[in-house]
């Protein structure tokens, strides 16, 4: 959510800015009228009330006769206030609702485009093997190892969905293992196991909500959505909060499914695991101090890029333009794995620098000065990686001439030393 203030007072500022993110201004032009309405009935009602106060008052000083008719002015006077509460509900709800629409503004140094073709390649470490064989996508290679079974994921749930069995479903186990490791032991993050349904206000505070309704599933009857990502349990633990200024910055991580409703184009990506509704994905999640969150998310990029190099797998990093970003963000990093299968550059991590926009609807803030006043912190997330993308990667990266897949070295402690997979047994 952006500043009230801000709007009021910069709002030619603030369209401009919206503008280089593809976004016309009239939500902020209803916005400024709505909180002049709202400011004008506070005022109003505020009179009201001082004069029902103040009649109140003298009323056991009036005679009789006098006192009856002041009774009823002020019977008058209260149906007047209970009418202007009644307007004043609505157009507070009217004005948070056009508030919630508002997406976030982008960072002055984020380049102006309006789609992924604007985006720029930062860097790229690692050039893509040259196989002096054709290489083949996952989906074959699963299949032909027995370690990934469509058929029956499908025949469970439905399309979209898969299996993992033996030493695929191993890999997988490893990577997160191994993800989860390197940053509680060598990035300083605390691990938490967060609730994978939660509250429409916990969507709401990370911007999930209204704006991703459709894509999250819902339970109605219970009001529980299920998480598209751990950003959004992360996010909010602290919501509501005053924090230390002594603990910040948080780095927090964690490990979860996730479930989103993916809506594809006939013919795009249909094949394979690349996408899905249900997938695994290890997140970090940072609450900084403003002043740091540039420097912070510079840090939160390398920390998903050192993932990459330990599976010495070639990678870039990708800026976002103004016109890519997603709702919240106000400055996104991508990383992104090369596959040769599939010959594509697979989006692994999103690294974002949210500003105070999740903040402020989460009301999580810190005293910068002992006895000062309050400020909002900066919230930073990104994927630590995503799975099942990373290993889409994996396979396609290690495949042999002969269909085998090598186990990367970094991973070989947690699948008990094993080196290499080969077809094994099926269900």
């Amino acid at each position: 959510m952006l500043d009230i203030k801000l709007i009021r007072e910069r709002a030619d500022y603030v369209k401009a800015e919206l503008s280089r993110a593809g976004v016309n201004g009239t939500e902020i032009d209803a916005i400024i009228a709505c909180d002049a309405e709202r400011r004008r009935l506070q005022f109003e009602l505020d009179e009201l009330r001082a004069r029902r106060t103040r009649e109140s008052k003298e009323l056991g000083r009036l005679a009789p006769e006098a006192r009856e008719v002041r009774r009823a002015e002020m019977r008058e006077l209260g149906e007047r206030i209970t009418a202007g509460e009644r307007r004043m509900a609505e157009i507070e709800q009217r004005l948070t609702d056009l508030m919630l629409s508002v997406r976030n503004l982008p960072r002055p140094y984020v380049p102006t485009g309006s789609s992924e073709a604007d985006n720029r390649v930062v860097r790229q470490e690692g050039e893509p093997a040259k196989l002096d064989f054709q290489p083949l996508p996952h989906w074959e290679l699963g299949e032909r190892l027995g370690i990934i079974d469509f058929e029956r994921g499908v025949k469970l749930s439905g399309t979209r969905f898969y299996l993992l069995t033996g030493m695929g479903a191993q890999l997988e186990r490893a990577l997160i293992a191994f993800m989860l490791d390197l940053k509680t032991r060598e990035q300083s993050y605390l691990e938490v196991a967060p609730p994978l349904m939660v509250t429409t206000e916990t969507a709401t505070s990370t911007g999930h909500l209204p704006k991703n309704a459709d894509t999250m599933y819902h339970d109605a009857e219970d009001d529980f959505w299920f998480i598209p990502t751990a950003e959004v349990p992360l996010t909010s633990i602290y919501r509501g909060e005053i924090l230390d200024a002594e603990r910040l910055p948080i780095y927090l991580t964690a490990y979860t499914p996730c479930f989103r409703r993916e809506r594809m184009s006939a013919g795009r990506d249909v094949r394979g695991i690349k996408r899905g509704h249900q997938f695994d994905k290890v997140e970090m999640v940072k609450l900084v101090r403003p002043e740091t969150s540039d420097e912070e998310l510079q840090l939160l990029v390398e920390d998903a890029c050192e993932v990459c190099r330990r599976l010495e797998i070639p990678f870039r990093v990708v800026q976002l333009c103004t016109g890519d970003l997603s709702f919240a963000s106000a400055a996104t990093y991508d990383i992104e794995m090369w596959a040769p299968g599939i010959g594509e550059w697979l989006e692994v991590s999103s690294c974002s620098n949210c500003t105070d926009f999740q903040m402020r609807r989460a009301n999580i803030r810190y005293r910068p000065h002992r006895g000062g006043k309050t400020e909002f912190v900066h919230a930073l997330n990104g994927s630590g990686l995503g799975l099942p993308r990373t290993l889409i990667a994996v396979l396609e990266n290690y495949q042999q001439p002969d269909g085998s897949v090598v186990i990367p070295k970094v991973l070989r402690p947690y699948m008990n030393g094993a080196e290499l997979i080969r077809a094994g047994a099926r269900l």
